[in-house]
């Protein structure tokens, strides 16, 4: 159930602030549990909060107890609020953090990260594959974590392969193999693309890596070594020692990874604070394994309490996953009860937080406490540095202030094959990633690299023209434009600023230098001056780094693009192709290579292809215009 209050019906008092009457709106609240949000005039959320009886946490605010500055400040803009009444504290909890991820409210503590977190997948088909996944969850199969960390996932697949020999390559590979790759010959994939394995036994080592990433290492192992015993008496020497090496390097990883003596399942939490800035550092144990660290930098909006901020922190984290047996912490926080119980809830299994533990456990909490102080004074002294590059910069493109958004655009092709173009962001603080966008050109000659500029620039600024000032976040328009080549792409970037009629955007190109020395990059400014600022620079030293990030961004996008098309079999596409007609080419020609360099009637000798499927077949594979279905065959070409 939501109730909302807003500005009594006499209007605003004079002055045009909407004044709030926050004891008018307690009376009609309940005292169930619950969530409110305060919103200002401009109906942008200000805070969301829980509340264990909404009356009583809502009354507060507007008592006449000493208040903070920074809640002075917030409750001066309050134009109405809303609630949302729950059945229990922990629901209220859970619901909080979900609109505090969404509406990303202006005085609450957020949990900022640019990466989504690492899986490992095993996907759910008759040959599944194993490896690493990030982003949205819509492959079928099962996603395990997630993990701090890529190397934590890199080492844990690493072990897999050589244990399990499950196969890690795209189904695309997998589906047109005639014979086992470089992983078979390894040791570290059993090759099921071409029966070298059994079903059953590929079914067997999928449900061991299934107990192995569940946590259940110790039924593993009693399961391998009953296997060992049963494969000696029935004199299977080879596959009693397989199992006896899997096992012996299982023991292993368990003897060397024990906390306290057991497979401990747990998350070490510690923080560090200079003013506002906060890290939180976390160490986590899976299954007795260390995976590592993982520094988060929340934002705080004033909060400068260390408690308040873990306690933001924990909350949002670990409502977005499932947490571990024991939450270990440097510090109490509040709600500790409420926070057990609703993570219990979510993870179906009793879940513990102790801010106060001793013995090998200390240990690791102290670790983490130096790790997150050392993490925060490298962010810090990072931000300074970037803050003295953004002025340097300032000084050379004569800006009045430091740009507060930059974008960069950079092209990449190979030959003029997939073009993909990029566009990063920068702000005060460094990249912005989840603003990063990545643009495939279509419809112009290839390699034109001037017309592939045009066009992502139109697709960018266009929208932006479009938009109403002040939408989204942040500035729509950057301060500074940041195209990377020559005279020529500059041209491009100020004809699309000039036909969409956008203006206050300071467009500089950057020019490679002598030899693409990196320090000897040529800026061209806005009003035809060239500058050779040099590598000491600290000015030219931001650009290179937006520049640097613009060109990775956009080389990746094309490689990806570029193999998916090449490794993508044109078979799929040819009418009358299936599955078994397109395997007997494959298995007939040795692969796409080999069906490429045959002609029609080589090709039509094979099992179910007649001479105008054929004609088909050489067509695509040609690029030439393909007979219709059904059409009269004509000679081998």
């Amino acid at each position: 159930m939501t109730a909302a209050g807003s500005v009594p019906p006499d209007g605003p008092p004079q002055g045009g602030a909407a004044a709030f009457d926050g004891k008018a709106f307690v009376r009609g609240l309940s005292t169930a549990p619950g969530v409110y949000r305060m919103h200002a005039a401009d109906d942008s959320v200000l805070y969301v909060g829980k509340a264990g009886a909404l009356k009583k946490r809502v009354a507060s605010y507007f008592s006449a107890s000493p208040k903070s500055p920074r809640t002075t400040a917030m409750l001066a803009q309050v134009a109405r609020m809303e609630v949302t009444v729950t059945r229990t504290e922990a629901e209220a909890l859970l619901l909080e953090n979900q609109l505090i991820k969404s509406l990303k409210p202006r005085y609450n503590v957020l949990l900022r990260d640019d990466k989504s977190y690492p899986y490992i997948l095993l996907t759910r088909e008759d040959a599944p594959r194993i490896a690493m996944h990030r982003g949205p969850q819509t492959v079928p199969g099962n996603y395990y974590g997630p993990y701090p960390g890529v190397m934590a996932v890199r080492e844990t697949l690493n072990l897999l392969h050589k244990l399990f020999k499950l196969r890690s390559c795209e189904d695309s590979v997998y589906r047109n193999r005639t014979r086992p790759c470089l992983q078979y010959q390894i040791g570290r994939c059993s090759a099921p693309c071409v029966g070298f394995v059994e079903q059953a036994e590929y079914d067997d080592a999928v449900r061991r890596v299934r107990l192995f990433l569940e946590g259940r290492s110790d039924q593993l192992v009693d399961e391998l070594a009953a296997g060992m015993e049963a494969a000696s008496q029935a004199l299977a020497f080879e596959r009693a020692a397989r199992l006896r090496d899997t096992l012996a390097s299982l023991r292993s990883m368990q003897a060397r990874q024990y906390v306290d003596g057991r497979a401990a399942d747990l998350d070490v939490l510690a923080i560090a604070m200079e003013g506002t800035h906060a890290c939180v550092l976390l160490l986590a144990f899976r299954d007795g394994r260390n995976f590592g660290t993982r520094a988060f930098f929340p934002k705080t909006n004033g909060v400068d309490e260390p408690a308040e901020v873990l306690a933001a922190f924990v909350s949002q984290y670990y409502t977005g996953q499932v947490p571990p047996q024991e939450i270990v912490l440097d510090r109490a926080i509040e709600d500790i009860d409420l926070l057990q119980e609703a993570f219990s809830l979510q993870a179906g299994r009793k879940v513990v937080i102790k801010p106060s533990v001793r013995g090998e456990r200390a240990g690791y909490l102290d670790m983490a406490r130096r790790n997150a102080v050392q993490q925060l004074a490298t962010m810090l002294g990072s931000q300074a540095a970037q803050a003295a590059r953004a002025e340097s910069l300032r000084a050379l493109l004569g800006l009045a202030a430091p740009a507060r958004r930059i974008e960069c655009f950079d092209i990449s092709h190979t030959m003029g094959e997939a073009t993909v173009a990029s566009c990063v962001v920068f702000d005060a603080e460094g990249p912005v990633r989840g603003q990063y966008r990545r643009y495939n050109i279509a419809g112009i000659e290839p390699g034109d690299d001037y017309a592939a500029m045009h066009q992502v620039l139109s697709r960018r600024f266009r929208r932006a023209a479009d938009s109403t000032p002040g939408e989204g976040d942040g500035p729509v328009l950057p301060d500074v434009l940041l195209i990377d080549g020559g005279g020529g792409q500059v041209a491009q970037a100020n004809a699309v600023l000039g036909e969409l009629g956008i203006q206050g955007v300071t467009v500089v190109g950057v020019a490679k230098g002598e030899a693409r020395k990196a320090g000897h990059e040529t800026l061209l400014l806005p009003d035809g001056r060239e500058l050779q600022p040099g590598a000491a620079s600290p000015g030219l030293q931001l650009v290179q780094q937006v520049r640097d990030e613009a060109h990775r961004f956009a080389i990746t996008g094309h490689r990806g693009r570029r193999q998916k098309a090449r490794s993508t079999s044109r078979l799929e596409d040819i009418p009358g192709i299936g599955p078994r007609r397109r395997a007997s080419l494959l298995k007939h020609f040795g692969g796409l290579g080999g069906l490429r360099a045959a002609g029609v009637a080589e090709i039509a000798r094979v099992e179910g292809v007649n001479q105008a499927l054929a004609e088909r077949i050489y067509a695509t594979l040609h690029g030439l215009d393909a007979p219709a279905p059904g059409a009269k065959a004509t000679r081998d070409p």
